[in-house]
């Protein structure tokens, strides 16, 4: 099976800070480019950490709200650091959390929600950066066609890795949903045939009634 890679997801040609680029420039720079955050790199083109619109918006935050209908609220000392920043170093979130582009959807996925980040710079071996991923790039995936997605449950998987007739197992697809029909040997099979199709790029679900002729899960009586 072919997994979309971090590198043909990211979107290149990064618009970058510096640690010195002022409070407005930085409104300026996603203002002006249509983003919602931007890398903030040293001078070897490395990830310090990312300036979001989030980060920006504290220092509106802590301002006193004119009609004294909303009270301060309150900020921890590194939220009212930032919210006081007045440079990119002193507002960015860091430090950067990084993605390498041979890294699968899956991996870059899991890494964002463990982080709680909606974005990450993609880098090379030394850290330099190459690219963009956002949590729109890794949807992307679920725009795969329907037929693409069958051909290679059908071809790649079970017939070429598990080495199943076609007459076996089929499936159908439709937005992304696939689903399994058909006989197996073997009753442990089956989880095995879901969870990989699970695994191919696009697939929403996998539903499905297969049978088998065998039942050879634990504690299945001898001869059944």
């Amino acid at each position: 099976m072919h997994h979309r890679t971090v590198e043909e997801l990211m979107t290149r040609g990064v618009i970058r800070a510096r640690p010195d680029t002022p409070f407005k420039d930085l409104v300026r720079l996603l203002e002006e480019n249509g983003v919602t955050a931007v890398p903030v790199v040293d001078e070897l083109d490395r990830p310090m950490g990312v300036v979001s619109e989030a980060d920006l918006l504290r220092k509106s935050a802590d301002q006193a709200d004119p009609s004294g209908r909303t009270p301060l609220p309150h900020l921890e000392a590194w939220e009212r650091a930032k919210a006081e920043g007045a440079r990119a170093e002193e507002l960015m979130s860091a430090p950067a959390v990084c993605a390498r582009p041979e890294w699968t959807v899956v991996e870059a996925a899991r890494l964002m929600e463990t982080q709680h980040v909606k974005r990450l710079p993609v880098v090379d071996e030394v850290d330099r950066l190459l690219g963009i991923v956002s949590r729109g790039d890794l949807l992307r995936i679920f725009l795969r066609r329907d037929e693409g997605i069958r051909e290679e449950i059908t071809g790649d998987l079970l017939r070429r890795t598990l080495g199943l007739d076609q007459r076996d197992v089929t499936a159908e697809v439709r937005e992304g949903r696939v689903t399994l029909a058909g006989t197996v040997e073997c009753k442990s099979l089956i989880p095995v045939i879901e969870q990989l199709c699970r695994g191919v790029d696009g697939v929403v679900s996998v539903s499905g009634d297969l049978a088998y002729r065998k039942d050879d899960s634990e504690g299945s009586p001898i001869g059944a």
